[in-house]
């Protein structure tokens, strides 16, 4: 099972977080800072697989991925292959770079929604249900259709919303 996604930037902010086992909202802030010493003091040329028992609890390991100023971080438990979550975060950027184009910090930070409606297609509960990115882009911009249908559609008619304008 999926605990937690973290995507934060190279100084330790983060810009996503999501727990699928519940953490008390006290603890998020010292599993972020825990996860980032953690990260930044392993070199380039170590594998992106962490034991981290002493953070997450025992039998928990993470899989994060460095691109440019961001850490993609995926915590599981002993449940999941490793490799398949290694995959996983892959997807998510591939996803991510093909709905901004090039995915970077001040994107994540603007269109937050469409992060979590991302990872909403990928992950339900912690359980892996999408793993296209082809059939994830799909789903998300009929999402943004149906977004976009409803925003035009008015409920109060044209006619009586003229009257109270005047």
């Amino acid at each position: 099972m999926i605990q937690a996604v973290m995507v934060m930037n190279t100084q330790g902010k983060p810009r996503l977080l999501k727990f699928y086992s519940f953490q008390p909202p006290e603890k998020h802030q010292d599993l972020v800072r825990g996860v980032f010493q953690l990260l930044s003091a392993r070199p380039d040329s170590v594998s992106n697989f962490v034991k981290v028992d002493a953070i997450f609890g025992p039998g928990a390991k993470l899989v994060y991925k460095h691109l440019a100023t961001l850490y993609f971080v995926f915590v599981f438990d002993s449940s999941e292959n490793e490799l398949a979550v290694l995959d996983l975060v892959q997807v998510f950027v591939e996803t991510l770079d093909r709905c901004f184009k090039n995915v970077c910090e001040l994107d994540i930070v603007f269109n937050f929604n469409k992060l979590h409606t991302i990872l909403d297609e990928m992950i339900l509960g912690g359980q892996v249900i999408e793993t296209s990115s082809e059939q994830i882009m799909r789903s998300v911009e009929e999402i943004a259709r149906l977004e976009k249908q409803s925003n035009t559609t008015s409920i109060i008619p044209k006619s009586i919303s003229e009257r109270f304008s005047r």
